[in-house]
């Protein structure tokens, strides 16, 4: 799969989240503030997930229906892989 622009934009301010979140670490800020920069962390994680199973199943059912093909089976592992990521 391609992953777009925004999706890695998305990775990247992940990316300096953490690097926030270990100087808050670092520097031994309160833990109220180090655990809601890891709920962010954490949320802005899910969303990204959600966005790439769902950009990647209606590529694949655009593609099925080309083919002719059924995407049942397309929408069940999607569904499956947003469980098995929470």
């Amino acid at each position: 799969m391609e992953y777009e622009a925004d999706i890695e934009n998305r990775v990247k301010r992940i990316e300096g989240q953490v690097r926030g979140l270990l100087k808050m670490m670092d520097e031994e800020k309160d833990c109220r503030d180090v655990v809601t920069q890891m709920t962010a962390v954490r949320n802005a994680l899910d969303r990204t997930v959600a966005v790439i199973v769902s950009q990647n199943l209606e590529q694949c059912i655009r593609e099925d229906k080309q083919n002719g093909e059924n995407s049942e089976e397309l929408v069940k592992e999607a569904v499956n892989l947003l469980v098995k990521s929470r």
